[in-house]
């Protein structure tokens, strides 16, 4: 890891920028609210910039963490400010950064109380996730996991809906469960190891230098799978997630789909696989089941429900369902499909709470049966809910498509019947979601409110056309992520299975597929 800082300052200006702007915004005078709105704009969207240096400042042909700042905190216990970005944290950072000025926006004219404590709970939220993805020192880690907590239950508790107290209490609960097992799991490592720091304990593990007991490494692993899965949620841990959707404010669920829910299956991969690399790998057939039974207990639900905005919320039960999948499928296809599939989630089903949040907007109600027939009043935004929901069921040239794809050709590799079941799920999310559509705004107006409802308004237009635009990109341009997602994810499939290296065969097939190297032009092979 080398000397003192050696890439700048580039990630702690990611992670603390935010935190000046929402202290600049505290210390204003006065209630201006177009003034804090502008400001909160101008910092999230110099943040977004910022991150876009990180494309240019690291060369991610390899596996190691870039721009790398290191220095020391607190002496006892030897707590260190480690901060490095690699292939996998690279893109959760820009997905955050661009979502945030997105949230800002959609939030313009629906938050009209509080408005700048608001705007300072959703910098100080981005400060928390940016600083997850981007720690090094596990108390720096765990450190930045709870200050995204107290940000997120203020939105949900403060500017939601008429349970929002409900959701946000059971959503603080829920996330400090699982907390509380990571907590502990660190503190064994540290007495084990007498270090938080991540990349040294990886380093010990693959050396041998630290040999954890099965029993004990199995208990490791599931005290940070747990937390991650609450977080992701996995079945059956996901019952926070439909009330804290439904009841946050739209910025709300737009974070909370787009990034916060990734911290978990960013977590899996960079705690649970290269710390206790048995432990996963005796773990990860009930880990596929539980993935799986979120796969289609999610579509099922979803496909059942009379709220538009709880059913988006279980679509995202089942999508990240094939993220842990790709995950636990120990390939690295698998896993790039898993990184893609994060992102790619971010994008679509960030737009589709935005869309529910602008119909929300106008008529108050999420149910659909009080809907029908908008695409005639509201063509221009019922053609871009339309494309959202296409990407999101994975419509090849859109982005859903290509994480899915991947996963499972990676998944099949290993155990062709999980992603036989798995594949269930993109038939039915493509039920789900078009059922809906057509109920929203297809057949007559049968509510004479509906008949006079605005179309998108130039903000409105400018956010979806932002977001259709880089579900299209992402879709066709594909290779632009995986090639830098390929040495990283492949360094973490080779940390778990260290005695072997990468040789996937199809069953029945004597064919050795290609490496990493070749894999990282899947994408864009799979556009």
């Amino acid at each position: 890891m080398g000397s003192l800082f050696q890439g700048g300052h580039l990630l702690s200006i990611l992670i603390f920028f935010p935190a000046v702007g929402s202290l600049a915004l505290l210390l204003l005078r006065g209630d201006d609210h177009v003034f804090i709105r502008r400001i909160a704009l101008i910092v999230s969207v110099a943040e977004f910039l910022f991150s876009l240096l990180l494309l240019r400042g690291a060369s991610f042909t390899s596996g190691d963490y870039r721009l790398v700042e290191y220095g020391q905190w607190i002496t006892s216990p030897p707590i260190h400010y480690h901060l490095g970005v690699d292939g996998i944290s690279l893109f959760l950072v820009i997905l955050t950064t661009f979502l945030t000025p997105i949230s800002v926006i959609a939030s313009w004219s629906s938050i009209g109380h509080r408005v700048k404590e608001f705007f300072v709970m959703l910098l100080m939220l981005e400060v928390g996730v940016i600083g997850v993805f981007l720690s090094l020192d596990l108390f720096l880690f765990f450190l930045f996991w709870e200050v995204m907590l107290i940000p997120m239950a203020m939105l949900i508790g403060i500017w939601g809906h008429e349970r929002r107290i409900y959701a946000a209490v059971k959503f603080v609960l829920y996330t400090m469960a699982g907390s509380i097992l990571m907590l502990v799991g660190i503190i064994w490592l540290y007495n084990a190891t007498g270090t938080f720091d991540l990349p040294t304990i990886q380093q010990m593990i693959q050396t041998g230098t630290l040999v954890i007991e099965p029993r004990a490494e199995m208990l490791l692993f599931l005290a940070f799978f747990v937390a991650f899965a609450v977080k992701v949620p996995l079945f059956p841990l996901h019952t926070w997630l439909p009330d804290a959707h439904v009841e946050a404010p739209t910025a709300g669920s737009v974070m909370l789909a787009g990034v916060l829910l990734k911290m978990g299956t960013y977590g899996m991969i960079r705690f649970c696989l290269p710390l206790f690399p048995e432990a996963a790998r005796r773990a990860a057939p009930w880990v596929a089941v539980l993935a799986i039974i979120g796969i289609i207990y999610g579509a099922l639900v979803a496909l059942v429900q009379p709220n538009l905005k709880k059913l988006v919320a279980y679509s995202s039960v089942s999508h990240l369902g094939f993220v842990v999948l790709g995950i636990f499928a120990f390939r690295s296809i698998s896993m790039q499909g898993a990184v893609y599939q994060m992102l790619a989630h971010g994008i679509s089903t960030g737009a589709l709470f935005l869309l529910v949040g602008m119909l929300y907007d106008r008529r108050h109600t999420f149910e659909i049966s009080e809907y029908g027939g908008l695409a005639t009043p509201m063509p221009k935004l019922a053609a871009f809910f339309l494309v959202a929901a296409l990407a999101s069921m994975g419509l090849p040239m859109l982005n859903g498509f290509v994480g899915e794809y991947l996963v499972l050709l990676g998944t099949y590799q290993s155990h062709w019947q999980w992603a036989s079941w798995a594949a269930l799920g993109v038939i039915l999310s493509a039920c789900y979601l078009l059922w809906s559509y057509q109920r929203v705004f297809f057949g007559e107006v049968t509510r004479d409110k509906n008949k006079t409802l605005p179309d998108a308004s130039g903000r409105e237009k400018f956010i979806l056309v932002t977001m259709s635009i880089v579900m299209l990109w992402m879709g066709i341009g594909s290779v632009y992520f995986t090639r830098r997602t390929a040495a990283a994810s492949q360094a973490v499939i080779d940390q778990v299975e260290p005695q072997r290296p990468y040789e996937a065969r199809v069953p029945g097939s004597t064919n050795i597929l290609p490496d990493a190297k070749e894999i990282s032009a899947a994408g864009g092979a799979n556009r």
